[in-house]
């Protein structure tokens, strides 16, 4: 069941953490929370343009995150600023955590992108991965990353995000 909230109270900050510094503060539009699941929507928070050579990030593109309390991941449905889909880049996370108008999330270098035609499933940033030392220094929340990003790339390769996203 989704809260109902009142217009003051659909404002967060999203705070991406990576290495225990914060990566980027960004205002979004809080969509829903369920408790479990949340979504937010945000315009682009890049500075210019981000070209990874399969798809570019740029202003005017919306952001439509799904952040979970339970899961080691957030899904983010990426459309330009027509509407028009790119597809979605899954960030490996520690569970989000929501504090009043805060949510932060803790970035773990893996991530997957999915393409809006689904052909194009890939993993991302393992070498960051590897290098950040999480095997060692917390080998439990590594295992759970990189189950995450099993989990992602099976539903991604098994037709999207359709059921998921629901």
């Amino acid at each position: 069941m989704s809260v109902n909230l009142p217009d003051s109270a659909r404002q967060l900050d999203v705070v991406l953490v990576k290495a225990g510094r914060t990566k980027i503060r960004y205002a979004a539009e809080l969509l829903f929370d369920d408790g479990t699941r949340l979504a937010v929507r945000a315009p682009w928070a890049g500075d210019g343009v981000r070209d990874f050579g399969f798809v570019r990030f740029e202003r005017g593109d919306v952001f439509t995150e799904y952040y979970w309390r339970d899961r080691w991941y957030a899904v983010k449905e990426v459309r330009d600023g027509g509407g028009k889909l790119k597809g979605w880049y899954c960030d490996i996370t520690r569970p989000a955590t929501r504090s009043g108008a805060e949510l932060v999330v803790e970035d773990l270098d893996l991530d997957l992108w999915l393409s809006a035609d689904g052909r194009d499933v890939r993993r991302l940033d393992e070498d960051e991965f590897e290098a950040s030392g999480l095997a060692a220094s917390d080998p439990v929340a590594a295992a759970a990353a990189v189950a995450a990003l099993d989990e992602l790339e099976g539903l991604a390769r098994a037709g999207g995000f359709a059921a998921l996203l629901r």
